[in-house]
């Protein structure tokens, strides 16, 4: 299987760098050669990744086709592109839905729009697609956590989540910067949180079957220190902003 991405970013590095870390079995991944730093970081990672300024030849010699741009880029250069109706045609672009992409594409090839993050370097973090796919299912499984999704409408909530990534790193940079500025160094302050955190998340994960109300009851004792910044959080409104940014989200990917 030849794989190629059109589009050089932080997204790109991330799934890439976690195919070739994955049992994923590829003859070649070709790159977009838009983002240089990237891309050369890439091709120094694998003997198999290679470099082209070339879109097109990117579609002629890929099997696989990852649209990694942002909408407006999508815009400008999809129509100009010719894409092979045996090709599957993965794409990461936020705002641009099913049909659109269709028009943009032209050709009857297989399409799903994927939500991957970040953390897929490392093999970790749900990949929801849509629409449902077998062997697009088999392959995000191989590097993360693949949800099969059947209604394009509910995959936005998706989206939107995934603009938490930013206030989630900035809640860990924010809590690290308190503590030290209590007098504890930048290093043990930053892998006291970090690990804090991850603790917690693998904690959440492993009871994910479970009602996650479970897991805030049992974090709290009465008149304890979760219970106290619980109510001053929600006292605060934190979680109902929460809540208005992300259906703010929802609207404009709609």
């Amino acid at each position: 299987m030849k794989l190629g991405f059109i589009g050089t970013g932080e997204i790109t590095k991330a799934v890439v760098s976690g195919i070739i870390s994955s049992n994923i079995k590829f003859k070649r991944i070709y790159i977009s050669k838009r983002n240089s730093k990237i891309s050369n970081q890439l091709q120094k990672k694998n003997s198999k990744i290679i470099i082209d300024s070339d879109n097109q030849n990117i579609i002629e010699n890929s099997d696989w086709i990852f649209l990694a741009i942002t909408p407006n880029v999508a815009i400008k250069i999809l129509e100009k592109l010719k894409f092979k109706k045996k090709q599957t045609i993965i794409s990461f672009i936020s705002t641009i839905k099913m049909k659109e992409l269709k028009k943009l594409i032209k050709v009857k090839a297989l399409i799903v729009r994927a939500i991957p993050l970040p953390p897929i370097s490392l093999k970790k973090g749900p990949v929801p697609i849509f629409p449902a796919n077998k062997k697009v299912k088999n392959f995000f499984n191989k590097i993360g956590d693949c949800i099969e999704l059947k209604n394009e409408n509910l995959s936005l909530n998706f989206w939107a989540t995934s603009s938490l990534m930013a206030p989630y790193y900035e809640l860990l940079n924010n809590v690290s910067k308190w503590i030290q500025k209590k007098g504890v160094n930048k290093i043990k302050s930053q892998k006291y949180v970090t690990s804090l955190f991850l603790a917690l998340s693998e904690n959440a994960l492993s009871n994910s079957n479970r009602d996650l109300k479970i897991l805030v009851k049992h974090s709290q004792t009465p008149k304890g220190l979760n219970e106290q910044t619980l109510r001053f959080l929600k006292n605060k409104n934190f979680y109902k902003s929460l809540n208005s940014s992300l259906n703010k989200i929802v609207s404009r990917l709609k």
